[in-house]
């Protein structure tokens, strides 16, 4: 199943409380919930104003459903070709 690195700007995320992550997060999971298990959410890299998420999906309209359906920002969505670690260097 394609991979996707979702983009979303969001002042101050760095500064999100657990709470409030807490909050976001299960937003999410109950989107995901709806849409069923052709998609999935593998994790997020929170920074100081973006947060990067990680998805397994059939397609970017999937994607961009449920940013839509959640309310949450998706700047950009792009498709993983590749992915490379310290061991495509052997």
């Amino acid at each position: 199943m394609p991979k996707y690195v979702i983009e979303r700007e969001i002042p101050g995320a760095g500064k999100l409380t657990p709470e409030q992550l807490k909050s976001i997060s299960q937003t999410s999971c109950g989107v995901l919930n709806k849409l069923g298990p052709q998609i999935q959410w593998v994790h997020s890299y929170v920074t100081t104003d973006k947060i990067y998420c990680i998805y397994n999906a059939p397609n970017e309209e999937m994607v961009r459903e449920h940013a839509k359906q959640g309310g949450f920002t998706a700047n950009s969505v792009s498709q993983v070709s590749t992915i490379i670690d310290p061991t495509t260097a052997e």
